[in-house]
């Protein structure tokens, strides 16, 4: 997807998960520009808070690590994992290419869009205990709560794989 358009939309990311059949909720609330904020308005609601990374390496490779929203990114333990070189966040512009993303919401689902399948899938160990994920669904007005079974089946039913890490808390 090299025209840098926004394809990834709420309500793609609805009837796709429909497609599959996949049971969620979504709580609708005003937008959410931070993990803090979002976390409050699901407040006191089970799920794991999670936050989705989108990196590259020196080769232009690229990563999507989905980890607890507690944790900071430690991108020399990533380094180590992977193998990857000299990782980084990646541009909005390749976050838009490759996942049809706006910047700032970054979730699992926009795999949908990359038809390359070029995108590698890293899940901390931390998120994977948790039964039940939230994300944003390719919108920050809503947060969406998922059996970590189903986000897992929604990843693979999109042709990618994923790797369980270790990151340090």
């Amino acid at each position: 997807m090299a025209d840098g358009e926004v394809r990834a939309t709420y309500q793609q990311c609805i009837a796709e998960l429909d497609r599959l059949g996949i049971k969620y909720t979504v709580v609708d609330h005003p937008a959410a520009e931070t993990t803090a904020q979002a976390d409050h308005y699901i407040e006191g609601l089970e799920g794991a808070r999670t936050k989705t990374m989108f990196l590259h390496d020196k080769k232009q490779r690229h990563y999507l690590v989905i980890m607890d929203d507690r944790k900071r990114m430690d991108f020399k333990a990533f380094q180590e994992i992977s193998g990857a070189k000299r990782i980084s966040m990646a541009k909005d512009e390749e976050i838009t290419a490759e996942l049809g993303l706006r910047p700032g919401i970054i979730s699992p689902f926009g795999l949908m869009n990359n038809q390359e399948k070029d995108v590698q899938v890293y899940i901390d160990q931390m998120v994977l205990d948790q039964p039940i994920w939230t994300f944003h669904p390719n919108e920050n007005t809503h947060t969406i709560f998922l059996a970590n079974q189903d986000v897992l089946r929604f990843i693979e039913a999109h042709g990618f794989s994923y790797q369980v890490i270790d990151l340090p808390a």
